[in-house]
């Protein structure tokens, strides 16, 4: 078994690294002066099980490159079996023909990653678990529920607790934590006019008095999660904290979640944490590399990745 990284998230592959106790394949992943990028890998890998860690986070169109190339070159390396271990699937909101004319982005990725020579791919929390059926490899969705959860038990235990999804889609996912928690549901009826901006018209459930918690899978302009915080202290709330999986957390999110009501924001770090994220002192991250670990583990020794959320 061996891991490889690129450069999207290098600290979470060290850490994965660390769990598993084994060292990080040496690979030089660089770029050409044009930009170009090329992937040298500096051990044998013939006949191998190899893992290829990278989000394609910001700059996706880089680190999408980054992780197309490795896999590649992992193929022409006679490596037995490649998995793309992707925290973070960049390109996952496109997911359906949102208009006329429009793409399935999704779709044209993982037949990218396919193409490149990937065997399998290991991710957490797509944006629509559909996703999955649009690779024809095996393909592991993990869910980060088990780690936020027990940081919200820890933080908030024998407090009364709401879960709340931002918007009709997340309400499953907000169900799973609420049943897991023992708290109750509400659901924030969103407006979108357009991309990008939202605006919640309603609160259904009641959150007077309440300790409330709002959950999703990915957190880009925070303008839908600032929203639905003013929207629950008005209607009451005690307090409003944050559990999202992916923290894109792009132009003034930062900014914008220290200015909301929001007691905090909890997130992964599925994605690498800028600088304005690391001094925030609003957002906090958690790791999931020994929840990615575990499931490599099990992944090589043709062991069930299904029985870690049992």
């Amino acid at each position: 078994m061996k891991i490889l990284t690129g450069n999207s998230n290098r600290p979470l592959a060290e850490a994965i690294s660390a769990y598993l106790r084994i060292p990080l394949t040496q690979a030089s992943v660089r770029r050409f002066s044009d930009l170009e990028v090329f992937v040298e890998i500096h051990e044998n890998v013939r006949g191998e099980d190899v893992f290829v860690v990278q989000s394609t986070s910001y700059p996706a169109n880089d680190n999408l490159m980054e992780l197309l190339v490795a896999l590649d070159a992992l193929r022409r390396g006679s490596a037995r079996r490649v998995t793309a271990v992707i925290p973070y699937y960049g390109y996952a909101r496109q997911d359906r023909k949102s208009g006329p004319r429009t793409p399935i982005s999704a779709k044209l990725v993982a037949n990218l990653i396919t193409t490149a020579g990937a065997h399998r791919v290991l991710t957490i929390d797509l944006h629509a678990g559909q996703i999955q059926g649009f690779f024809d490899i095996p393909t592991d969705n993990l869910f980060a529920l088990p780690v936020l959860a027990k940081s919200i038990s820890e933080r908030y235990n024998g407090q009364p607790l709401t879960i709340v999804s931002p918007d009709v889609g997340g309400v499953v996912r907000a169900r799973a934590f609420a049943k897991r928690l023992d708290g109750d549901l509400a659901i924030i009826d969103k407006r979108r006019e357009r991309a990008g901006v939202s605006e919640v018209m309603n609160i259904i459930g009641d959150v007077k008095g309440q300790v409330c918690v709002l959950v999703d899978d990915i957190v880009d302009s925070a303008g839908t999660l600032c929203n639905a915080a003013e929207a629950l202290m008005k209607a009451g709330a005690k307090s409003v904290a944050a559990y999202v999986t992916h923290g894109v957390l792009s132009g003034g999110a930062v900014a914008r979640v220290e200015a909301s009501p929001l007691e905090r924001l909890v997130i992964t770090d599925s994605i690498q944490a800028t600088e304005a994220v690391r001094v925030s002192r609003k957002i906090e991250q958690l790791s999931i590399a020994p929840l990615l670990g575990e499931a490599m583990s099990r992944i090589s020794d043709e062991r069930s990745v299904s029985s870690l959320f049992d």
